[in-house]
């Protein structure tokens, strides 16, 4: 007999659990799905006020009658286009080549490299479209410590380096300078050796077994299709996409020079034919560029025995014509990725026989055009206003003079005689009033004046420095001279003059090729007020050391001087109280030459010029 099993529940009936559990849910999806009402505020228009009539007064223009016979003179003027920005000298070699919106006015970047750092070896700073240069020095391993290398060994090395594909890593063993220049253009023109060195700022470096690698990018903003044509003493070398396109290296029997370019062979009809610098010039191979196609390209210059360097590279347009100069041969341009600069030009030009290069026209390899002169310097003449036209009235002598009783008088001051003080009113009648009789701001004006004699001195020292020259030639040294300037002003009486001076000074050197040619080697600025604290004198010294370089090159002595110097010392009110110059024309233009900035080339008005180079020397 089957027995029925009874279960016991204990609690709520199962129904009502269920029910409950069924709410229970209902109310959970429901906390679920909360709707949210938002209250969008009305947005407040802004209703501007009913305009107001306001009373207008015509203005008249004042005017100056001036008699039809007055000519005014013209104005010379030199206008600069100021870079805006300064950028910091951060050094970023992968970026080189690269020109969308790093260079002039690309982008919204102006970058200007720094013209203290300006050399025929590029700038110390980049701007985007130009060539990094690494330095290395075959005489000294990588930690810079001396290693025994001659010519011929040098020679050797830079064999395996071109057999290597130009790769560092096969000239890894040799001393690599750290600083960096970005070259534009590759024009060197006959120049000491030792100048690369100290360039790079490897002035210990004797002027020979080295080389300069640059890497950057070729690019056009059109199709076009050109050739180089190069001379290099000794070392000369332009690969594109991988390839030797040009080998222009000294063709030197006995070293083996040209052997450094492997087997490549010249395909232009005219080698050898036309002279750049001391040698005659090599022609490259045909290159086709897509417009805006940027090929990798590198640059390679160098020195074996010492003496003389030079490296200088142009360009020829197929299709375009050339002016010919006085070797009946096309003038080709300077290969260039950006316009030179006028302090490029200088660097160039004061080394550069004139009629070799154009320094100036030709394509400027980059993927971008620019209109106008951005960056260049250029010489403008304000026409002179027709006669009869209106011009500034001239600054009146007159002046309103307030006496301590709270009269006024309207005079110009002529002098002091003892205690009196003599002015002369506008009708000429000559007044005297004591001195004591005058406001404050009266007796500043009467005080400055009547300034006190000042003993004022241009301070110069120098040290000279000998270059090591290299053992394989027998040169003579390059001199160098490192100057430094100042300027010291001493009050020659006790008189009481508590007014603020201002001392300027600059350093001219003079051009050994052109003596009407002179270059602003420094220009220093101090401030002083004589008392009894400073002893009412006061000499600063410049904050920089100038270095001079001069030598002797084909009979012809190059370099610059130390030659002229000028020293003046303003009030308050830009009066000069005194000064002190070795030529009386930097005075005369003083206006021009406070337009002027260091490193700019100058003529005797104080006017912009470009140096003069060599004479032509055929060997």
């Amino acid at each position: 007999m089957k027995k029925n099993s009874q279960k016991i529940s204990k609690g709520m009936p199962s129904g009502f659990v269920i029910s409950l559990a069924v709410h229970a849910a209902v109310f959970f999806v429901a906390g679920l799905l909360v709707v949210f009402t938002v209250q969008q505020k009305e947005e407040k228009k802004f209703v501007p006020p009913k305009p107001v009539d306001r009373p207008k007064m015509k203005l008249k223009k004042p005017k100056v009658k001036v008699k039809k016979t007055a000519q005014p003179r013209s104005a010379t003027r030199i206008v600069t286009k100021v870079q805006k920005a300064a950028m910091p000298d951060i050094q970023l070699p992968e970026l080189s080549g690269m020109t969308e919106g790093l260079a002039g006015e690309i982008g919204g970047f102006e970058i200007m490299p720094d013209l203290e750092e300006m050399t025929v070896f590029g700038a110390g700073q980049t701007i985007g479209n130009d060539f990094v240069g690494t330095f290395y020095d075959f005489k000294r391993d990588r930690s810079g410590r001396p290693i025994p290398m001659s010519d011929y060994q040098f020679v050797d090395a830079m064999i395996r380096f071109n057999s290597s594909g130009w790769k560092p890593s096969s000239i890894a063993r040799y001393y690599r300078s750290p600083k960096k220049l970005y070259a534009t253009s590759f024009m060197m023109p006959p120049i000491k050796s030792s100048m690369a060195p100290t360039a790079f700022n490897e002035g210990d470096t004797v002027g020979y077994a080295w080389m300069v690698h640059y890497k950057g990018q070729l690019v056009y903003h059109d199709d076009i299709r050109f050739r180089f044509w190069g001379h290099g003493d000794d070392i000369l070398m332009v690969r594109v996409d991988g390839k030797i396109v040009l080998n222009a290296n000294w063709e030197d029997n006995n070293r083996g020079t040209r052997l450094i370019g492997g087997n490549w062979v010249s395909s232009a009809t005219k080698n050898r034919q036309f002279y750049y610098g001391n040698n005659l010039a090599w022609g490259g191979d045909w290159i086709e560029l897509k417009a805006g196609e940027p090929l990798e390209m590198e640059v390679v210059v160098g020195e074996v025995p010492g003496g003389t360097f030079c490296s200088m590279l142009t360009v020829e347009v197929e299709g375009e014509t050339y002016e010919n100069n006085r070797q009946s041969r096309s003038i080709f341009p300077m290969f260039k990725t950006e316009k030179p600069t006028h302090e490029m030009a200088d660097a160039i030009l004061e080394h550069l026989v004139e009629g070799e290069v154009d320094v100036f026209g030709g394509p400027v390899f980059r993927d971008y055009t620019m209109s106008g002169n951005a960056g260049n310097v250029v010489a403008e003449v304000e026409p002179a206003p027709p006669s009869g036209e209106e011009i500034p009235a001239a600054e009146s002598p007159l002046r309103v003079w307030t006496l301590t009783g709270g009269k006024t008088v309207e005079a110009e001051y002529v002098s002091i005689i003892g205690d009196e003080v003599v002015l002369r009113t506008a009708r000429g009648r000559q007044v005297r009033i004591p001195a004591d009789g005058f406001s404050p701001d009266d007796i500043d004006y009467i005080r400055l004046s009547n300034p006190p004699q000042f003993s004022v001195d241009f301070v110069r020292s120098s040290s000279q420095k000998t270059l090591e020259t290299t053992p394989y030639l027998n040169e003579e040294a390059p001199r160098i001279l490192e100057w430094t300037f100042g300027a010291k002003v001493e009050q020659e009486s006790t008189a009481d003059y508590p007014y603020d001076l201002k001392v300027e000074y600059w350093a001219l050197g003079q051009q050994y090729l052109d003596g009407n040619k002179y270059k602003i080697l420094d220009q220093q600025v101090g401030h002083f007020t004589p008392n009894e604290e400073n002893d009412r004198s006061f000499r600063f010294d410049g904050d920089r050391t100038v270095t001079l370089m001069d030598y002797s090159m084909d009979d012809q002595r190059r370099g610059l001087k130390f030659a002229e110097s000028l020293v003046v010392v303003t009030d308050q009110r830009g009066e000069m109280v005194g000064y002190n110059t070795t030529a009386n024309w930097l005075l005369e233009h003083l206006d021009e030459l406070r337009e002027r900035r260091v490193g700019q080339f100058i003529n005797k008005e104080c006017a912009r010029v470009y140096p003069t180079g060599p004479k032509a020397v055929r060997y």
